[in-house]
């Protein structure tokens, strides 16, 4: 079984930063894609930012400049630096890693972590 376990989030002032985590564990063979999505309040949850094996990275318009994704494939672990946060940044957010298992090398499968808060709030 694979795990993904997020940390960081919490309650920061307009303007502030935060440094979310996500480690994953557990039968991993590799990992592909890694990525963060975000879900506010009544919303549909979306895509915040990803990054590729080789370190490309793509965000979301609403993050561009304010994010940083970055991963450490020794540690199998995402990071992603949020800085100038705005009110409308408040939401739970996931991390997801497409993971191949030693049981099956041949099929890669997309895990979610259970998510961490992050409220944007003075």
């Amino acid at each position: 079984q694979v795990q993904l376990v997020e940390s960081g989030g919490g309650l920061v002032q307009p303007g502030g930063s935060l440094r979310l985590s996500c480690n994953a564990s557990g039968d991993i063979y590799s990992i592909g894609a890694m990525g963060w999505h975000r879900q506010a309040p009544g919303k549909q949850r979306e895509l915040v930012a990803i990054i590729g094996t080789r370190g490309n990275t793509n965000y979301a318009d609403s993050v561009k400049g304010r994010c940083n994704i970055a991963r450490d494939n020794a540690k199998n672990t995402v990071y992603l630096q949020m800085n100038s946060l705005k009110p409308e940044d408040t939401a739970v957010y996931y991390c997801v890693m497409l993971i191949t298992t030693h049981l099956e090398v041949r099929r890669a499968v997309t895990y979610w972590g259970k998510g961490t808060l992050t409220t944007v709030s003075a």
